[in-house]
């Protein structure tokens, strides 16, 4: 039996999802603005404290996973299942980087006592409080979404090298692809908001 399609309600469907994902987003980037007019210089003192290496290294690595995401699916346009299982499996390879480098970073700010609620963080002036709240926030809600990116991305993984996604049947995969550049863009936001603060 022939399985009903409609690529157009499905690509329709992801880009109603991927709007209320914009509003959430949005809305904490609102916050964050709101705040840090209110507290410029402690945000400054605060974010020199990040990793900008670790944060640089993410961002080169969450733009080549989005590359790798785009190739995929230009190439089980192609017919090319392999290329493309291959493209995939790059793609959550590096979103798995991401993660385990932004593990670390986390790591060492725990390690120096800042994290919600600290006794070291309530120590801090209060912008500078405020910008470690929205930074653990904000990076740990952009986290869940890599890792369900990953999920989404593997599971289409399998499902082309199982030949269910085909160079005529890949709405699907293009839909993972939009939900994994989204989370990208998110990045490249949260990147200068937190690292590059002037």
């Amino acid at each position: 039996m022939e399985r009903h399609r409609d690529d157009i309600g499905a690509r329709t469907g992801m880009w109603l999802f991927l709007f209320t994902e914009i509003l959430l987003f949005g809305g904490l980037f609102m916050l964050y603005s709101m705040f840090r007019m209110q507290h410029g210089a402690e945000f400054h003192k605060a974010a020199e404290n990040l990793n900008r290496i670790a944060g640089t290294t993410n961002t080169l690595v969450l733009i080549t996973s989005s590359l790798a995401m785009a190739l995929s699916i230009a190439a089980i346009r192609r017919g090319r299942k392999a290329a493309s299982v291959a493209l995939q499996a790059t793609t959550v390879l590096l979103g798995c980087v991401f993660l385990l480098i932004k593990y670390f970073e986390w790591s060492t700010e725990i390690g120096r006592g800042i994290y919600p609620n600290s006794p070291a963080l309530l120590k801090l002036d209060h912008g500078e409080i405020l910008f470690y709240g929205l930074y653990f926030v904000m990076t740990g809600l952009h986290g869940l979404h890599v890792i369900i990116g990953i999920s989404v991305i593997s599971f289409m993984l399998v499902s082309t090298a199982k030949g269910n996604i085909t160079s005529t049947d890949h709405v699907r995969l293009e839909n993972s692809g939009l939900y994994w550049h989204f989370v990208d863009t998110i990045w490249v936001y949260l990147f200068p908001l937190f690292y590059l603060v002037t």
